[in-house]
């Protein structure tokens, strides 16, 4: 008699945004040099570096770098599998 070597299980899973934990950050980099702005809960911060970082070194291309969380989590099964 063999004994299994491995038991499959398949489930189901849902990707949802987290919103238990920290809220969306936001950061800026130069598209240039690539410095980049502190982390910021709001868009506020970055988009006045980018103004400043411009003022500073006549550099004028940006990118927005938005980071959100999300959270899997396993679906319940209705009766026994």
């Amino acid at each position: 008699m063999t004994t299994p070597r491995a038991v499959w299980r398949f489930a189901d899973w849902v990707l949802q945004l987290d919103t238990s934990g920290s809220r969306p950050i936001f950061e800026s980099q130069c598209t240039t040099c690539n410095d980049s702005s502190e982390a910021s809960d709001g868009k506020e911060v970055p988009e006045l570096w980018c103004l400043r970082h411009a003022g500073a070194t006549g550099h004028t291309g940006f990118r927005a770098v938005a980071t959100s969380f999300f959270r899997a989590t396993l679906l319940e099964r209705d009766g026994a599998g």
